[in-house]
């Protein structure tokens, strides 16, 4: 079992990204999610056999559920006029076409519990994106009221956390606002789905377009790339948490001495076979289906 590093589909224009690349066919692109997995803003030399596929099956699984306005238009790349020579095979269950969009160069973080940079920052200052939090809560506890903490999209390096303030400044009040209330309308919808397939998702970030004064959600859904998944079974505050998402590859590159300033070292095939189980659990459980691929 291969995993897919790069695609390729000759004379199409692209732009690789950590993840996916992103094919301009003029009227519509076609995000192909390769197999790459990336931790401290570096690509690993090793890739998860089918991550890309899942990736693609949980997204189109969202956007059925969600019923919102998103940029999914197939799944089959060949309903595209592909050139001769590409290696159609290679982009089955990985490759979503999706209608253009003017990007809103915001993420659009939403955040139930205190974790990772939000957990660090309230530590340090007893706020979460600058808002003052209660004393006393624990690592990964249950935030009091859900939070929306906008970002910066960055092409490279981290996103840089911006105020709400900021946010307004950047793209206007009105669009802020609609962003805003969208962000914590799905993440609140999906979570309480997500609960009673055992799954908590703790955060999340979500990535829109406009098509004129539509709003369009785009790019993954509530995937383990882009999602905290914890197991509900086994939530317990005070503590990192067993996670569904590459936390588990992060974990793992912290035990290594790497000095996270050069490529990173190939993770045995322990690591990634088991890597490829959790994102293989995390849509079966949020799904209820199994996942097969030949």
């Amino acid at each position: 079992m291969a995993a897919l590093l790069e695609s390729t589909i000759p004379g199409i224009p692209v732009r690789r990204g950590k993840v996916r690349d992103v094919y301009d066919f003029g009227e519509t692109l076609l995000l192909v999610a390769t197999d790459r997995i990336s931790a401290f803003d570096w690509i690993l030399p090793t890739g998860i056999p089918d991550k890309g596929r899942i990736l693609t099956q949980i997204s189109k699984f969202w956007f059925d559920f969600l019923q919102v306005n998103d940029h999914l238009l197939s799944l089959d790349a060949t309903t595209l006029s592909l050139p001769q020579g590409t290696d159609v095979e290679s982009l089955r269950g990985r490759s979503m076409v999706v209608r253009k969009t003017e990007v809103v160069p915001i993420e659009c973080v939403v955040r139930g519990y205190l974790a990772g940079s939000g957990w660090k920052e309230y530590r340090q200052e007893g706020t979460l994106a600058g808002e003052s939090l209660p004393m006393g809560l624990k690592e990964c506890d249950r935030l009091p009221q859900t939070q929306f903490t906008p970002a910066t999209k960055a092409e490279s390096g981290h996103d840089e956390n911006i105020s709400i303030g900021e946010m307004e400044q950047a793209v206007g009040i009105d669009l802020a606002d609609d962003l805003q209330s969208l962000s914590l309308h799905i993440y609140e919808r999906a979570s309480e789905y997500a609960l009673t397939r055992g799954i908590i998702i703790a955060d999340t970030k979500f990535e829109f377009g406009l098509v004129g004064d539509e709003i369009v959600l785009i790019d993954e859904v509530l995937t383990p790339d882009s999602s905290r998944f914890w197991p509900a079974d086994q939530y317990s505050p005070g503590k990192n948490q067993p996670s569904f998402d590459k936390q588990f590859v992060r974990d793992w590159l912290e035990t290594t001495g790497w000095d996270k300033n050069s490529v990173p070292p190939i993770p045995p095939q322990d690591i990634v076979d088991r890597t490829r189980a959790k994102y293989v659990e995390a849509y079966e459980r949020l799904t209820g289906k199994s996942f097969e691929w030949k």
